[in-house]
């Protein structure tokens, strides 16, 4: 619809990644390709979630606590037993810049028992993180899934150690009168530099392990907290006003 916005290097990216698959496995390809998100400078208007130096911008999901997550070598880390973080400033429509190190955990874990975490749109739309390099689990539930409605076209995950990113538009979903949903949240991801979801329909309320109730016109970004010392880095958002 014409309301919907790509991330802006797409045809860069488009072609780099072709070139890529073309050549290589997807999980080969994925380690070769070199990312050219990694530490995007933000743009104008960029609203700025964490820059490495403090965790201001984010409080506990549903305690309302400050943020107790580490700050480690200019990253935020997962602190197992907290709980998940929330920003404090709530979003419609946007795009999202977050990069993410999924650990190397000991012994030989399979599925989900990897290094596991989860982006979370309006607190809600889960975009997976996980460690899926040549690593099997159920369907749609691999890193860079819609979680439980949609895979990615592609696995384009590197392996667990190494940083890794995603660029998110997100359409916020459109309220009638009555506060009912009329039209569902739309989502394009990429990751890596690489189209994995192009303008897709979220058909669910929430995903697993997302904010419920009744369905809101913005939401905060949410990070799950799943155990594993997932970090993130350079975060930031761009707003968009609402057409």
């Amino acid at each position: 619809m014409s309301t919907h916005r790509r991330f802006l290097i797409t045809p860069f990216i488009l072609v780099a990644g072709i070139l890529q698959f073309i050549l290589v496995s997807p999980n080969m390809a994925a380690d070769l390709f070199k990312d050219p998100a990694l530490m995007a400078v933000p743009p104008q208007g960029a609203v700025i979630l964490f820059d490495g130096k403090d965790l201001s911008a984010w409080k506990h999901r549903d305690t309302g606590e400050a943020a107790k997550w580490k700050i480690v070598d200019g990253a935020m880390e997962v602190t197992p037993g907290t709980p998940d973080l929330i920003t404090i400033q709530d979003f419609g429509d946007y795009q999202l810049h977050v990069e993410f190190n999924i650990p190397v955990l000991p012994g030989n874990l399979k599925s989900q028992e990897r290094g596991n975490s989860g982006v979370y749109n309006h607190g809600r739309y889960e975009i997976q993180v996980l460690d899926s390099f040549n690593n099997e689990t159920y369907a749609n539930g691999m890193c860079g899934s819609i979680y439980e409605q949609k895979e990615p076209d592609i696995n384009a995950c590197k392996p667990a150690g190494q940083w890794q990113s995603y660029d998110i538009t997100f359409r916020g979903p459109r309220l009638g009168v009555d506060h009912k949903v009329v039209e569902k949240p739309r989502i394009t991801v990429y990751h890596n530099g690489i189209l994995i979801h192009d303008n897709v329909e979220i058909l669910a309320d929430f995903t697993r392990a997302g904010m419920s109730g009744p369905v809101p016109k913005e939401g905060p970004i949410l990070l799950q907290n799943h155990g594993s010392k997932v970090r993130y880095r350079n975060i930031w958002i761009v707003p968009f006003s609402r057409k």
